[in-house]
């Protein structure tokens, strides 16, 4: 069975339907040629110069990423751009790149879902609930047996790929944890929802100072969750398998490979 980049991107939008994408964000095909046939395909959360050099190498047709090239306004794609530079070595390569974003935060297997899988939680449902039943932002639900917080850090540091900024937390290390809101990628425009507040820990990424100082001061005078800030690539990074799996059984024949490559952008931390 053969495969046209059309058919691909149908089965793409079938599984991370663009009805579920945010109104600000961008997802879907960025560049490609409808008609050209798709034999392989690479994943990785970042479009960038590494996971482009790695899916050109692989001679991949399609590169299918999380995070879109064009998510912010451009006025150019000239070559002496990065983005500007990306694009035209894989129009060159004749890889076409596809991005499913929000899209893919939403969905049941999708960035959280998984996450709260990966990390055992029963019976998890969104934070904010979609359109779809069992769809929306972030989920939240109860650990299998009960933990510490310092615990269930080292869960997610032996989860979640290493980077240089590990996994950060707001709490006392003994705090007893339960309860578990999390959010694939950055999640702080969560944190006063009542099912974050409500929980015992909030897991998500990219906290700001402000933010999470004000969330934990609001918990010192009432009740409110610890915080745990885990690297945004990571946590979305889990997600790529099961899109691997997903698109290998609706499209049989094709070649599907996943990035290992870390494009989380920092490198080392000097600790004082």
């Amino acid at each position: 069975m053969s495969f046209s980049l059309n058919d691909v991107t149908r089965v793409i939008h079938d599984l991370w339907p663009l009805s579920g994408a945010s109104a600000w964000d961008a997802p879907g095909l960025v560049t490609g040629r409808g008609t050209d046939p798709i034999t392989s395909i690479h994943l990785a959360v970042d479009a960038v110069s590494l996971t482009v050099d790695e899916a050109i190498d692989l001679d991949a047709d399609l590169l299918f990423v999380h995070h879109p090239l064009l998510l912010r306004g451009v006025v150019t794609v000239a070559e002496d751009t990065y983005k500007g530079a990306l694009l035209a070595r894989l129009i060159r390569a004749r890889c076409a790149l596809l991005a499913a974003h929000t899209n893919a935060d939403v969905v049941v297997d999708g960035v959280s879902d998984i996450f709260a899988t990966r990390l055992g939680l029963e019976n998890a449902r969104p934070i904010e609930q979609g359109d779809v039943p069992a769809t929306g932002i972030g989920r939240v639900g109860r650990l299998a047996e009960p933990t510490t917080l310092g615990a269930l850090a080292r869960r997610l540091a032996a989860l979640l790929p290493a980077t240089a900024s590990g996994v950060r937390v707001s709490g006392d290390y003994g705090d007893p944890i339960s309860t578990v809101a999390l959010c694939g990628g950055a999640g702080d425009s969560l944190l006063r929802h009542p099912l974050v507040t409500s929980a015992d820990v909030y897991i998500t990424s990219d906290l700001r100072h402000h933010p999470a100082s004000e969330a934990r001061e609001q918990a010192g005078l009432s009740t409110g969750p610890a915080l745990i800030d885990v690297s945004h690539w990571a946590s979305e990074w889990l997600w790529l398998d099961t899109a691997a799996a997903q698109l290998r059984a609706a499209l049989p024949g094709v070649t599907v490979t996943v990035s290992e490559i870390r494009t989380d952008p920092w490198d080392f931390v000097v600790m004082q």
